[in-house]
């Protein structure tokens, strides 16, 4: 006698449905066809704010990252792709579920002997070492780190130079000529005027520039004359260490005003690591002096009795400059293999 099937009630809701009604689960995920392309301009606790659409359709949208990333890290720069509430009203949230191809990644680990590396931010093309020529002293050897992590994302260096009513700007330039960095000179006259503004809107349209320093070098200052309205804190100089408070505590993206370029403002930094960077990149950065190395032993530091630059130099091969071009290029090697820069 066949028997009856059972029937089920209320109570058997933990009854689990046998295999063959089960769906099975697909490693298909959405194509998101309907996404629309954006830029993170801002990152806070897991929230991306991010600036969807162009001309004058652009709206200001919360972001998150969706579950597909998985733990792939979205930093300031990135052009990815949005979709759901997208359109920037007040308690609305979409979802981040693709990130384009990076063109420049600038990185920097805490020091030279961390072997995790910190994405500082993407697809930049400018890195615009801030740095004052007095209170506080300037620190030639993180400047020269900058320009190494520079060099290695394949970004643009430029020197900025503030404060320039307390100290002559010519020695620190002269001591970066062979490099052929482009620098601007600014100082702060008593009326709140900055002098040279202009000069550094110049370098700084129609790229994207990431502007670094150590604190109280008038980075945000800068920062809040290039984009009025924009508030970055500032700080002052301690009149016994010669170091500046930490005043603005997270990177942002600005659009230059009336202008094709961004700017984005970071932290003031102590160290500036250089752990992941590998010696063989710093030497593509000397177009003039690359081709000497091919006489050079392996595994050449360049900075070694036995490197062959030297002599190659010294024929004539890089020209009048040449000389100090290499002591410049050993400088940086330095910056790149020395202690971390703390002082």
């Amino acid at each position: 006698m066949t028997p009856k099937p059972r029937e089920y009630d209320e109570s058997d809701v933990r009854v689990r449905p046998g295999r063959r009604g089960s769906r099975p689960r697909t490693k298909d995920r959405p194509k998101h066809e309907d996404a629309e392309e954006g830029f993170v301009v801002g990152v806070d606790r897991g929230r991306y704010t991010t600036l969807v659409g162009t001309g004058g359709a652009e709206r200001t949208v919360t972001a998150m990252r969706a579950r597909e990333l998985g733990r792939k890290g979205i930093v300031i720069g990135d052009e990815v792709d949005v979709v759901g509430e997208t359109s920037g009203g007040a308690d609305t949230l979409a979802r981040i579920v693709r990130v384009h191809p990076r063109r420049s990644v600038l990185r920097r680990t805490a020091d030279d002997t961390d072997p995790f590396e910190r994405v500082v931010v993407t697809n930049a093309d400018q890195l615009a070492v801030v740095t004052a020529l007095a209170e506080p002293e300037p620190r030639p050897r993180m400047v020269d780190r900058c320009l190494v992590a520079a060099y290695d994302a394949g970004m643009v260096p430029l020197l900025v130079l503030t404060k320039a009513d307390l100290a002559d700007a010519a020695p620190f330039v002269a001591a970066y000529a062979p490099l052929d960095v482009p620098w601007v000179v600014t100082h702060v006259e008593p009326d709140g005027e900055i002098v040279g503004l202009d000069a550094v809107r110049e370098r700084l349209d129609g790229r994207r520039t990431v502007l670094v320093g150590h604190s109280g070098v008038g980075k945000s200052t800068l920062v809040n004359a290039l984009v009025p309205g924009t508030d970055r804190s500032t700080g002052v100089v301690n009149d016994v260490t010669g170091r500046g408070r930490h005043t603005s505590t997270s990177a942002v993206a600005l659009r230059l005003p009336g202008r094709a370029g961004w700017v984005i403002d970071t932290p003031g930094i102590r160290s500036f690591g250089l752990a992941h960077i590998d010696f063989a990149r710093i030497i593509n950065a000397f177009p003039d002096l690359e081709p000497g190395t091919a006489a050079c032993p392996r595994g050449c530091t360049h900075d070694e009795a036995e490197c062959a630059l030297d002599a190659w130099v010294a024929d004539g091969h890089a020209g009048s400059p040449g000389r100090s071009r290499l002591d410049s290029l050993r400088r940086v090697l330095r910056a790149r293999s020395g202690s971390p820069d703390h002082d």
